[in-house]
Parts: C-alpha cells; structure tokens; sequence
C-alpha cells in the first residue's frame, strides 16, 4: 500500500509539474497574444521573394543584402525553398537578383541565416559574413561582394566547436565577428525541453584568427545581434525572455551587461540606424502561431522602433502589425530614408513608406 501511495503522489506532481510548465511555455510563446492591424502606407510586396528574407542588410548606398531560403530545424520552411542571396537596389525598385557565388563553394547544401557587412576602410572593400546551416550543421562563411559582377566569391568557412547552433552575427573585423548561439543542446526534442524549462544556457561568442571564446552566457535563447554606431556597445535579442540586451564591449573582447529592454514580443533581429542610433527590430508578436503554422489562424508580424535605448527611459513604439493576412512571420526591418523594409523567416517581404 505504500508503494501505491509513493506512486500516486508522484504521478500527481509530475502531472502538476507538466502542467505548470505547459502554462509557462504558452505564456513565453505568448500564445494567447492577439493583435490589432498597424499597417504603413503604399507598402508592396517585393517581387520574386516567396520563401523567406530572414535577415537584410542595407549598405548605404541603398543596396540591401537579403538571405532568403533557410530552413531551419523546428521552424516552419518551405521544403521547395533554396538557400540564396539577393540584392535589392533600393532605389531602382522591388525586383531583386540573385548573387552568384564564385570559387569552390557548395551551393546546393547553400542554408543561409543571419548576415553582416564589413567595410574594409583601406579600399572600401564589402565583405558579407553569412551562418550557413548545411546538413544541419552551423557555420560563417565569408564572401567578397564583386559589385560589378552581381557576384560573391568565396573566401573563407569557419566552424568551431564553440559556434555549435549559430543564429545570428555581426562582423567586426575582416576574419571577426561576434555571433549568437540559440540552443546549446543539439537534437530538436532537447532543443524543445530547453525552452520548456527555461534553460538559459545560451550565449555570445567572439571569434578572430587569435582565438575563440564564449564572451556573455545566460540567455534563454540568443537570437538576433548588432553592433552601435560607435562600436562600443552590442545589443542581443533574448527572443524568449521577449527583451533586447545592452552588453559594453570591453577591451578584451568580453561583454558586460548594461541593461535590458523589455520588448513584449518575441524580437528576431536588430538592425541598428547608422545616422540615429535607432534600433529596428522584427518580431513574432505570437510565437506559438509561428511553430503551429495554422493556415487557418496565421502568424502575424510585427515591428519595433527603440530610440534612445542607452537612457534611462527608451522609447519603445510599435511600428507596424499585422495578423497574417498581408505579412507572416516577421524577422527583420531596416530603414532606408523613408522607408522600411520588412522580411520573413520563410514568407515574404514588405517594402512599404514610413510615413
């Protein structure tokens, strides 16, 4: 009798236990969010872009880099999606080309993700940092832009053991960068576990030629990454725990935190406004529609402003949303002028007047 007893008290606090955590896993997904429809002027939808723009990046003379295909262990994807990158003049209009990459690279296995642009100030060089997930796997590759050529030649792959579920990176040297690691456990039921649990054993790593080290830990899930006009300062999405970090860069490469921003969605990634210091962000206002991809009860999208993030009191401002019938799936938005462009883990992209 008192073994039934043990048990039956076990099998109701493991069921308590269950329960508590299911609650709390709908509550970070914020499942029970809904939204109400923001949407900007004379917005259009880029043309040719129908699996995803996941990350953008917007050079100043208003070409913007954008990677499009990924498919991605847990996410939704489109399994007819193939990994590229386009080039978008802005000012010419919405129709994209694809990039051609040159030199000995693997572009069938091609899994783009989170991109960044470094500048060589010596001769204005463009270099695009790229996390690539063939096979599953993680790792940079790093390519010349040949701007006459609509071309990207490849220069270099990285992989380390300490860049193991990379999602995010932001360059900051020729063969630098600081990149974000989502997951620290490998299969997608543990992956799962983690974000049912609340882990925070996610991080931020430094890579150079010199060395590799983890430089900032205790994220539920470190997503999106970018660096402040003046170098001094990194912001990361912690997309689970729905806020922004401000961590300094410190001169041995390692970071403190700041501060943090609560957001109330879950923010992909940062692009940060050169002129203003602005950070725009893109997000999943209900990620539990996101992993469900109802087609009957889409995922939205949605977009945040933060000015002034390094005051006592940033400004935060909903920007655009919208409940899936224009736009599903929102990960990125970067400004250019008066306007914003807006991409998709695996859907569209939006193009559309600020004002």
């Amino acid at each position: 009798m008192g073994k039934l007893v043990v048990l039956s008290v076990l099998v109701v606090v493991l069921a308590a236990f269950v329960g508590e955590r299911l609650i709390a896993f709908r509550n970070i997904t914020l499942a029970f969010r809904e939204l109400t429809k923001k949407h900007l002027p004379n917005c259009q939808l880029i043309e040719g872009i129908d699996f995803g723009s996941e990350d953008v990046f917007i050079l100043e003379e208003g070409l913007a880099f954008i990677s499009t295909g990924l498919k991605y262990p847990g996410m939704p994807y489109n399994p007819d999606a193939i990994g590229k990158i386009l080039l978008l003049d802005l000012h010419s209009g919405v129709h994209p080309v694809e990039l051609n990459i040159k030199e000995d690279f693997d572009t069938s296995s091609f899994n783009p993700h989170g991109i960044s642009v470094y500048t060589d100030e010596r001769d204005g060089s463009i270099y695009l940092f790229v996390v690539n997930h063939p096979h599953g796997s993680s790792q940079v590759d790093i390519f010349k832009f040949v701007e006459e050529e609509n071309a990207l030649l490849h220069l270099k792959t990285i992989k380390h053991e300490l860049l193991h579920h990379v999602n995010d990176i932001v360059a900051v040297g020729l063969e630098s960068f600081y990149a974000t690691n989502d997951h620290f456990l490998n299969t997608e039921l543990l992956q799962n576990l983690e974000v049912l649990l609340q882990f925070t054993w996610c991080d931020v790593v430094y890579y150079s030629p010199e060395g590799v080290k983890s430089v900032m830990g205790g994220f539920s899930s470190a997503n999106g990454i970018n660096i402040s006009p003046d170098k001094r300062y990194l912001y990361v999405s912690d997309i689970m725990n729905h806020s922004i970090s401000v961590l300094e860069i410190q001169k041995d490469h390692t970071l403190s935190r700041v501060k943090e921003v609560a957001m109330g969605s879950l923010c992909d990634n940062i692009e940060v406004d050169a002129e203003t210091g602005d950070l725009w962000v893109g997000c999943h206002p209900n990620a539990f529609k996101f992993f469900l991809n109802d087609p009957n009860d889409l995922p939205g999208s949605e977009v945040f402003r933060i000015q002034n993030i390094h005051s006592e009191e940033p400004l935060v401002t909903q920007v655009f949303s919208d409940d899936g019938s224009m736009l599903i799936g929102s990960s990125v938005a970067a400004r250019y002028g008066g306007k914003l462009l807006i991409g998709t883990v695996y859907h569209k992209a939006l193009y559309c007047d600020l004002s």
